[in-house]
């Protein structure tokens, strides 16, 4: 029902996407906060690289501060990320992807906090200990939200 009165049906109708550039300030914005979060995450894991360690092991407050650190580089990134979408509709497999970035943070949350929900190596009373399952647990999370950031990236084909 869209046809111009009067044209054929057979009258050939323009077919190629309208090419829209990112937005430069949704870019900035997911580059400025994805710094901002490797700074907090940075301080959370090593704050001796800024000479402000103040204990042996890696406690509770360290734990949190690198955890929502990782939180807002993944904001970031998908802030960053998804203005390379121009305003199209995403992929499915886009939509995966982002569902990697959060699945990814979970398992870094949770692997990061066990001690604290009470499943860690530490038992309850005892200060929480960041600890070698811990540790992977939060690379194991980290590396489920790279491959989701690779899935959520637009490849278009030119």
């Amino acid at each position: 029902m869209n046809q111009t009165i009067g044209q054929p049906a057979s009258t050939p109708v323009k077919t190629q996407p309208i090419r829209i550039k990112p937005s430069p300030t949704r870019m900035r914005t997911g580059l400025v906060t994805t710094l901002v979060g490797l700074f907090i995450f940075a301080v959370g894991a090593e704050p001796n690289w800024f000479g402000w360690d103040r204990s042996a092991v890696v406690g509770f407050v360290q734990i949190s501060v690198f955890l929502i650190g990782l939180a807002i580089i993944c904001i970031g990134g998908y802030v960053g990320v998804g203005a390379l979408w121009k305003g199209m509709p995403r992929s499915i497999i886009a939509d995966i992807g982002i569902r990697l970035i959060c699945t990814g943070y979970v398992i870094a949350a949770f692997s990061g906090m066990a001690d604290v929900f009470g499943m860690g190596s530490q038992p309850i009373p005892a200060v929480p200990y960041f600890g070698h399952l811990q540790e992977t647990g939060v690379l194991i999370g980290q590396i489920v939200i790279g491959i989701g950031f690779l899935i959520f990236i637009p490849y278009t084909s030119n």
